[in-house]
């Protein structure tokens, strides 16, 4: 059965959910002393909070019932320093917090867990009561705490505005853009830095000695920084689906993530559609359903670009919704030839789908939900469109936060010829995703910040769990984390794809976590392998991608059928998709 609230990083708010100066002392914290949060606010350390009654903009009504159950579940604002460097200069911002009174009293509570779902720039302020939901047994001795980190939602926002450019060079555009953004004098303060130290001040205002937390996503980047900041206030820690902490920037993660799309793509949903091929009608052959993918023009069309930003990428997320995800597949294969304009062959497409067999209620609403994303990507491609024929220069604005956090949490490489190089080089190893790619705005955002280095001595055991062919944030990046971190223990499942694991609702998964979570015990060894669970409408786990050994899953990035399918893109475009010919004209993301 697979589990309540699966996937539940995109599904629970409705959302996809696909980074200065270093605080002192930052990076030596850990090996010397925590940081005191209390002390650095000061006066803010005594501050009335003053809680009320929750809403979660974005939330599903129905949804939004379910939390209000959630025992002691209530709503505050804070104020924190701006600045962690300088707080006594006197500007704060405000974090919007939802806690919880779940935890039974007693010797048997554990304390507080905070939650936070990834992003960078989801909203975390449902989590508390979501995860008491997910997970009862937990709730029973933890308070789950959600927020807003600074910069996103409730909270203190950061909206960023410039000039556009009388130009159509996309590094004019991009520099541009950036340079807006860094005048905004609260920009340079949306780091994960920055939160780590809003985390650890909410533990202080809650009147707890520690704090636990599960991240999910950019999440484990999250818990990771203050893991190795405040080690002393580090309880019970859980990276689900995890960034490659590794490193000192999310560089590398970023990089993997288009190629981990174009893997299960392949790997694991075509193999789905051949297995099925009574529902799909698209034949027994995961490369004879690739090929004719390709020659119905493939994500290098705009409608297939549609159907996979809004259908297929969000059941990468959450793989309940392959049936879906394979519907929008064949049923863009079967519609190549239909005329009309986007709009009209969207409706079209959509109408196909939803005769295929055995949709369940569930399928039929993320269809309808993809539907109308899919329309207002086609209306605002329309609006800019009409935006670029007129000459005025406007100014426009927009939410920054994602861009700020990623951009700011570590130097990327700032040489365009290597990002023109690494787009050339995607068209060819992952055509699939390749469409969507740009320079990324990191290209042109300086920063002097950095990961700080975890200390072998202090840092916390903790707990990774990763699935093999998760297509935001790859399996080698949360099998590089768990080898650099000192004390980490990772659980691998094998033959899984959805992002955002626990609770998993199989024994294998969840109780060591549980187990963790009740007494602080990690599995004996630092490798655990479990198998996925099985798809839907099929009663088995089928065997795709690499071989679980030894606890660990030993898989290539581009894996043979991957490079097969890439070997039919070549050559159905008759050699023309070379790095020299790709280099530019790069479709623009949607």
């Amino acid at each position: 059965m697979r589990k309540y609230f699966r996937g539940g990083i995109a599904a629970l708010t409705g959302v996809l959910a696909a980074s200065s100066l270093v605080l002192a002392p930052a990076a030596s914290a850990a090996a010397k002393q925590d940081p005191d949060t209390a002390k650095l606010a000061g006066a803010l350390t005594t501050q009335k909070v003053t809680w009320e009654e929750c809403t979660f903009p974005g939330v599903a009504e129905e949804t939004v019932k379910k939390f209000k159950t959630v025992k002691g579940l209530a709503c505050a604002t804070i104020q924190v320093p701006r600045d962690w460097h300088n707080p006594a200069d006197g500007n704060t911002i405000g974090i919007r917090v939802s806690k919880t009174e779940t935890a039974y009293k007693g010797t048997s509570r554990q304390g507080i867990a905070l939650v936070n779902p990834g992003g960078p720039g989801g909203s975390g302020l449902p989590w508390g009561a979501a995860m008491a939901l997910r997970t009862p047994v937990l709730a029973g001795q933890y308070d789950f705490i959600g927020f807003d980190p600074r910069g996103v939602g409730l909270s203190t926002p950061l909206k960023c505005s410039y000039t556009v450019p009388n130009s159509t060079d996309v590094n004019v555009l991009n520099k541009a853009k950036v340079d807006g953004c860094l005048e905004n004098p609260l920009t340079k303060f949306i780091t994960t830095e920055q939160t780590a130290y809003d985390m650890d001040f909410i533990r202080v205002l809650l009147g707890e000695k520690k704090m636990s937390y599960i991240g999910y996503s950019y999440g484990t980047w999250l818990g990771t920084w203050y893991a190795a900041t405040f080690p002393g206030k580090t309880h019970r820690f859980l990276l689900d689906s995890a960034v490659d902490a590794s490193q000192s920037t999310l560089e590398n993660t970023w990089d993997l993530q288009p190629r981990t799309r174009d893997r299960q793509f392949q790997e694991a949903l075509l193999p789905f559609m051949a297995r099925n091929d009574a529902k799909y009608g698209q034949g027994t052959d995961p490369m004879e359903i690739r090929r004719n993918w390709e020659k119905a023009g493939g994500t290098r069309e705009f409608v297939g670009q549609l159907f996979v930003a809004w259908f297929v990428i969000p059941a990468m997320y959450d793989t309940s919704q392959y049936h879906a995800a394979a519907s929008a597949v064949a049923s863009v294969i079967d519609a190549s030839k239909e005329q009309g304009t986007a709009s009209e062959k969207v409706e079209q497409i959509v109408s196909k789908m939803l005769t295929t067999p055995d949709l369940t209620a569930e399928n039929k609403a993320f269809i309808a939900k993809a539907k109308d994303n899919a329309l207002a990507a086609i209306a605002k491609k329309e609006r800019v469109a009409v935006k670029s024929t007129t000459a005025a220069a406007e100014v426009e604005t927009w939410d920054a936060t994602f861009e700020a956090i990623r951009c700011q949490d570590g130097q990327w490489n700032q040489n365009l010829h290597y990002w023109k190089y690494w787009l050339a080089d995607l068209t060819v190893n992952a055509p699939f995703i390749a469409p969507f790619m740009d320079t990324p705005l990191c290209a042109y955002w300086p920063t002097k910040n950095s990961m700080p280095k975890p200390d072998k001595k202090t840092f916390p055991r903790l707990l990774i769990a990763q699935s093999e062919l998760d297509a935001a944030t790859a399996y080698e990046g949360g099998l590089a984390t768990a080898k650099a971190l000192p004390n980490a223990k990772l659980i691998s499942v094998d033959n899984e794809g959805s992002h955002g694991l626990f609770p998993y609702n199989t024994d294998c998964v969840d109780d060591p976590i549980v187990f963790y979570f009740q007494t602080g015990a990690t599995p004996r060894k630092q490798f655990t392998g479990c198998q996925g669970l099985p798809l839907p409408n099929e009663d088995k786990t089928f065997e795709v991608g690499g071989k679980m050994t030894n606890g660990k899953i030993k898989i290539k990035m581009i894996t043979p059928a991957v490079k097969e399918a890439n070997k039919i893109v070549k050559d159905l475009l008759g050699g023309s998709s070379t790095a020299a010919a790709d280099e530019s004209g790069m479709p623009a993301n949607l």
